[in-house]
């Protein structure tokens, strides 16, 4: 039987839900894993929540020297979230040689290589399963489960919070101020949504999971951010006609070009997985050049969601005495050997407001057709006072290319403005 000792950085949410699991299941780890995980510490600045979830007073931690200072204390989890102070404390348990597990991806994406290099000084382990898609065993699938793969792409859901708003707008024709509304009330988005709905979030978790992905470091600046404030309800309704749903989609392509990785709003056709994950839950879509394609899909957020996926490290780190760390070179060397992608190639859906005669559209489609931009779908809706809305889905072409010919498009005296340009992934 292995026993190894934990100390928890802070018991909110993820917090609690992980001493929670560790203390429900400890006879079943115990059984089935061979596994004796005792928590022996807290740091927690609020005794009273110690003591709510039945913690003895004497395992509050004052301070983070206090914690690494515990022989007793093999492994630190960090659920405290933000840059500091966790960036410090995880440091200091690293350094004294301390097993860390985080879920705290804003500070792995940002100082992945500084905590990797403090935990390969002193032969600690450093777990980070839970910094991306809550519960779902993405990390582990890509370090342990895909190496007979080259992994060519990526797309995923992995905010729960936008997820959730959008569902609401495209599902009851909510409006974004209403969706995110609701989403404030029962908890999903904070007061300040900023990192979920501008993309920062998303950003994070796809630094980390392009960087597993493709073996190769992909820094956050290297992310295209674009956030979903700016949709609408037009938007929406006029891709529900044409077969599609809206989604804020992190992609990533390992190609002959080089590595191309955004966060966007993006339609996505009906007929595919991701189109029907919905409200909180999360989806990671993986194509790999042997194994072809994988979905992984479940809670993205939770307390007992990301806890589990933060057990599973305790458990993973116990039993293996040995640590792994990155095979490509993490640090600003690497990615300034690494080529990135930003001139992108998808496919497109425009929304424009023009006048209601034939000459606006086939001004517009001829110009498109001079700059050799094939033309998928095109469709009229009837609109008022001689306008009309006018949806044109493209092909795939260079987003450079688009960009050039829609400033040709809105000087058009039969074209009242441009509304909307979104990705589109079929």
């Amino acid at each position: 039987m292995v026993k190894v000792g934990v100390a928890i950085l802070g018991l909110g949410v993820v917090g609690g839900g992980t001493y929670k699991i560790l203390t429900d299941n400890k006879e079943y780890f115990k059984k089935t894993q061979g596994v004796d995980v005792t928590v022996e510490s807290v740091l927690e600045k609020y005794v009273e929540r110690a003591k709510q979830l039945g913690i003895d007073e004497e395992k509050v931690a004052s301070s983070i020297e206090e914690v690494v200072a515990n022989p007793n204390v093999d492994i630190v989890v960090e659920v405290i979230g933000g840059v500091e102070p966790a960036r410090t404390f995880v440091l200091k348990a690293l350094s004294c040689g301390k097993t860390v597990v985080t879920s705290n991806k804003e500070l792995f994406a940002k100082f992945w290589p500084e905590l990797e290099a403090m935990a390969k000084s002193t032969n600690a382990g450093l777990f980070f399963e839970a910094t991306c898609v809550g519960g779902v065993p993405i990390i582990r699938a890509l370090q342990e489960s895909m190496q007979a793969n080259k992994i060519l792409s990526l797309k995923g859901i992995i905010n729960g919070t936008t997820n959730y708003i959008l569902t609401k707008m495209s599902n009851e024709g909510s409006t974004y101020e209403e969706a995110l509304k609701e989403a404030q009330r029962l908890g999903y988005a904070e007061f300040n949504p900023t990192a979920d709905v501008e993309g920062f979030d998303a950003t994070y978790k796809l630094s980390i999971l392009s960087s597993l992905a493709f073996n190769t470091k992909v820094a956050i600046d290297n992310v295209h951010r674009e956030g979903i404030t700016a949709l609408t309800k037009e938007d929406i309704f006029y891709g529900k006609q044409l077969g599609y749903t809206i989604k804020l989609l992190a992609i990533g392509k390992n190609t002959e070009n080089g590595v191309e990785v955004r966060v966007h709003p993006t339609f996505v056709a009906n007929s595919n997985p991701l189109a029907s994950v919905n409200d909180s839950f999360n989806a990671v879509y993986l194509l790999g050049d042997s194994v072809g394609e994988i979905m992984l899909y479940g809670r993205g957020a939770g307390a007992l969601p990301t806890g589990s996926a933060i057990v599973s490290d305790v458990i993973f780190a116990a039993k293996h005495a040995e640590n792994f760390y990155t095979t490509f070179d993490n640090s600003e060397k690497g990615v300034k050997d690494t080529k990135f992608v930003s001139d992108f190639s998808s496919q497109y859906f425009i929304r424009l407001s023009v006048a209601d005669n034939a000459g606006a559209l086939s001004k517009i489609t001829g110009l498109l057709a001079k700059s050799n931009i094939s033309i998928k779908d095109i469709k009229q809706f009837a609109g008022v006072d001689g306008k009309v809305t006018m949806i044109i889905v493209t092909h795939v072409c260079q987003e450079s290319a688009l960009n050039r010919v829609l400033d040709k498009i809105k000087v058009l005296e039969e074209v009242y403005s441009v509304d909307s340009l979104i990705r589109l992934e079929d």
